[in-house]
């Protein structure tokens, strides 16, 4: 009651039900043996799982432990889970309600299947959906209407789940919550139509036009320290201690607020001081007793753009092509002054231009999370399990930090005299940049496997790619490297039937395929 009036917060919340655990554990033989013959009573039976292709599970936990601390028997079946399993488990154990949690992109259209799947299969029970990467308009515009004989409902985080789980289970308020849902997720759709028809793009042609343009004449291309791949296969953690930002772990812990700042927040201020300390306490075990391993892969090729592609070389004198990137370019229109539309390539000289290099890298702090989250789990310690696997997570993004901070100091070398300050890190406020496929810059996940191929990162790191190129362990981060002084982040947000087609010609796609992995990004109906 605390926790969804905003009076106690999620790391309480978690820590609680940790004490509350621990007493049953010991209360449990007494119980037993005074409800001898007594079937356990729960509120509620949920089936929680993260959909197939995807490894992150933090906040489904995290959701987990929160319903479990009211009275739900939470049945979490782990990460990359099918959706046959998923409803032949929601079957066999009679739950109320199934859970679906996703990060990655390609999970938004497992959920859609995994929907569709309960429509044909005759369920009726409620789902649920949430992940960093969900949202209440895909829910509505995508999810929902693939299963119309049940309810989908969207959950924004931790603190909103009881209040949805127990408005749909209770006899009284059911009704009422599923039609206000249904009504409200009928105007998403109706907003969301109305807004696609005010989506002003040019074309890819004239995008191309108004490419990013560099002075390649007055512009030279720095030189990597060594071309090839170069491998780190035990990062000192206390190094990477160093290099974390911790905002978004905060984040995670639904306290937000920039670090250090939150450790005086009237507000979340306690919550966040009491956090803060139990992770650095537990940080200070992790690393004394080296309960992860820290890996990485970093290479350095000749490239040059043609196109809105990236050709890498596999020798300086650029006669043998070893792999291509693709870049997606904006191709909104524009009104503000003589704003460029960009893709990556454009950060690399053209062929024909000066000799240009790019980089890549991966990297994880993951190899022994799982096995450290799970000594925690059967201890019945779910608080320092999730904290310990927030934690990887940081140490894997400071491992991204620490690596491209010597790569523009000493093996890509650029920047040889940069200074290390952490704010100056966090705030990106150095030279070059490292978009990941998956994000905004790069839409495209499957574009990781030619990183991956040309890092040969499994084979140096351990790091997997799924069938949805999510990473395994998912304490785990890779991207590219660009030198160029004028690089920087941006969205390539929605695009056009005209480049869907183009891309799809250069990936050696149908236009089928491609659709399916930009569906996020475009600007159309597909089939419309």
């Amino acid at each position: 009651d605390l926790f969804g009036a905003g009076k106690m917060f999620l790391p309480q919340v978690v820590k609680s039900a940790r004490v509350m655990k621990q007493g049953v554990a010991w209360l449990l033989p007494f119980m037993e043996a005074e409800s001898a013959g007594q079937e356990r009573q729960s509120a509620g039976k949920i089936l929680m799982a993260t959909v197939k292709g995807d490894v992150h599970d933090i906040g489904k936990n995290i959701v987990g432990v929160v319903l479990q601390c009211n009275n739900y028997e939470v049945f979490d079946l782990g990460v990359m889970v099918p959706a046959d399993r998923i409803l032949d488990e929601a079957e066999r154990l009679k739950v109320d309600m199934v859970g679906l949690s996703g990060l990655i992109t390609p999970s938004l259209d497992e959920m859609v299947f995994v929907a569709s799947e309960m429509e044909r299969r005759g369920f009726r029970m409620p789902l649920l959906i949430g992940g960093a990467t969900t949202s209440k308009t895909h829910t509505a515009v995508k999810i929902a209407p693939a299963y119309p004989s049940g309810s989908t409902t969207y959950v924004l985080d931790a603190s909103r789940a009881v209040g949805v789980v127990s408005a749909l289970l209770s006899p009284t308020e059911r009704d009422r919550f599923t039609a206000e849902t249904v009504a409200d997720y009928a105007r998403v759709r109706e907003q969301f139509a109305r807004g696609q028809d005010n989506r002003g793009r040019m074309s890819l042609a004239d995008a191309r036009r108004r490419a990013f343009a560099t002075d390649w004449s007055r512009t030279v291309p720095p030189k990597p320290s060594f071309t090839g791949l170069r491998t780190f296969e035990d990062w000192d953690l206390s190094d990477l201690a160093e290099h974390i930002d911790w905002t978004p772990f905060f984040a995670s812990w639904q306290l937000f607020g920039r670090y250090p700042a939150i450790l005086e927040d009237d507000l979340v201020g306690q919550a966040a001081r009491d956090l803060y300390a139990d992770a650095r306490r537990m940080l200070d075990r992790m690393i004394q007793g080296r309960w992860l391993t820290a890996k990485a892969t970093v290479g350095f090729w000749p490239a040059q753009a043609e196109g809105d592609d990236i050709l890498v070389f596999a020798d300086e004198a650029r006669t043998q092509v070893a792999g291509r990137f693709h870049t997606l370019r904006q191709q909104m229109v524009r009104t503000e002054g003589d704003r460029a539309n960009l893709a990556l390539s454009d950060f690399i000289a053209p062929v024909g231009g000066p000799p240009d290099w790019l980089g890549g890298f991966a990297v994880t702090a993951g190899h022994g999370e799982i096995e450290m989250a799970e000594r925690f789990r059967r201890d019945g310690d779910d608080y320092s399990a999730i904290l310990a696997t927030s934690l990887a997570d940081r140490l894997a993004e400071a491992l991204a930090e620490a690596l491209h901070r010597r790569v523009r100091t000493e093996l890509w070398g650029y920047a040889p005299d940069e200074v290390f300050d952490i704010e100056f890190l966090i705030g990106e406020r150095y030279r070059g940049i490292r978009p990941a496929a998956g994000y905004p810059a790069q839409p495209d996940h499957t574009e990781k496997a030619e990183l991956f191929r040309l890092l040969e990162a499994t084979r140096r790191t351990g790091i997997t790619l799924t069938e949805s190129f999510a990473m395994d362990p998912p304490s785990s981060v890779s991207g590219l490297y660009f030198s160029h002084p004028e690089s920087h982040y941006f969205g390539v947000g929605r695009i056009d039937r005209d480049q869907v087609e183009d891309y799809a010609r250069r990936k050696g796609w149908d236009l089928a395929t491609a659709e399916r992995w930009l569906a996020p990004i475009l600007n159309y109906a597909p089939g419309g």
